[in-house]
């Protein structure tokens, strides 16, 4: 199963890069790890699975790892689903309930609790939908739902919850238009 997922990574990676042909295998995933893209999205993916494992010392210490070398605090125990995609890594905090398929996140983003949760309590985390983009700088806080194929702008405050193919913005973030699934 992580196997098949970072493979789903790996093509969303491969589809951004304008390589809609390639095909993802074990080679592409050995070569992957040198992309500050996607070795990241391997650290966490690795950091999850030692943590559903029980391995929790060994995943805290993959996700300490990704902190330090990414800039990136992922919590272990955040689902986040196939084909997550991360174009600039740095200054991103993920501690949702749970994100989607498909998601695009940009660097500053933060997700998360409204205040402070050291004990992680998912009714204060966010839930996210499929085909998500979170744009840069924006923050997604308190225990809310995104639809799916929401797309919210850059350096958006979102604390209310979404409906789906809503496009967001602003400070709190406010619908600005929809979108159009078919584009």
């Amino acid at each position: 199963m992580l196997y098949d997922i970072l493979l789903a990574d790996l093509k969303k990676q491969y589809e951004f890069s304008g390589q809609l042909t390639r095909n993802p295998n074990w080679w592409g995933l050995i070569k992957g790890i040198m992309n500050p893209r996607f070795t990241p999205i391997i650290l966490f993916r690795i950091s999850n699975y030692l943590f559903i494992h029980e391995l929790k010392v060994l995943a805290r210490l993959i996700s300490l790892v990704n902190f330090i070398l990414f800039g990136m605090e992922i919590a272990m125990r955040c689902k986040i689903g196939k084909g997550l995609y991360i174009p600039h890594t740095f200054g991103i905090v993920m501690g949702a309930q749970s994100i989607g398929e498909n998601a695009v996140i940009y660097h500053g983003v933060t997700i998360g609790a409204q205040s402070m949760d050291i004990s992680y309590s998912e009714d204060k985390r966010p839930i996210i939908g499929n085909n998500v983009v979170i744009g840069s700088g924006a923050k997604v806080l308190g225990g809310i739902t995104v639809g799916n194929n929401v797309i919210i702008g850059a350096n958006a405050v979102v604390t209310k919850d979404i409906s789906d193919n809503m496009i967001m913005g602003g400070i709190p973030a406010t619908v600005i238009g929809t979108r159009n699934i078919e584009e």
